[in-house]
């Protein structure tokens, strides 16, 4: 059975923004090998690999593992979300050359919240919709059926 509009919300916050926490966290370890909008764009397409597998068997509950289709469809509601979470802390950056960790991960964190809510629509509403409906655009024509007729045997 899939979950409805809340269900999918609360399951969609807590996988997604599990494994955001996580990226959070992962984002400025790597920040300190290599740059900061590099180390993001890494941990964003681990982090959305593994996200749209969790959304589309939990989260909206289709029943199987996502093709490439939704894979695709999903790192393109990633790649706003990047862009969000980028521009969010590289407007920090700008306004405060030296923020403290806790200041980043918070703009960070908010940003991603804003951007997670947009992306929850997309997915639910494009990305994992329900396509088993048919519309009588899409149903197959039906063609009417003649009877045969009945052998007689005359004797």
């Amino acid at each position: 059975m899939k979950p409805g509009p809340f269900a999918s919300f609360v399951r969609f916050v807590a996988c997604g923004g599990g494994i955001g926490v996580l990226s959070s966290l992962a984002v400025p370890v790597l920040a300190a090998l290599m740059p900061w909008a590099a180390a993001n764009a890494l941990i964003t397409v681990a982090s959305t690999v593994l996200c749209t597998e969790l959304h589309a068997l939990f989260t909206f509950g289709t029943g199987r593992r996502p093709g490439w289709r939704e894979h695709w469809q999903s790192a393109g509601s990633a790649t706003a979300a990047y862009a969000a979470t980028s521009a969010a802390v590289l407007i920090l950056h700008s306004v405060n050359s030296s923020p403290t960790m806790l200041t980043e991960q918070l703009v960070y964190l908010s940003a991603s919240a804003l951007a997670g809510i947009a992306r929850f629509l997309v997915l639910r509403l494009f990305v994992f919709a329900d396509r088993t409906t048919t519309t009588a655009a899409s149903a197959p024509i039906a063609l009417p059926v003649r009877p045969t007729p009945a052998f007689s045997a005359a004797a």
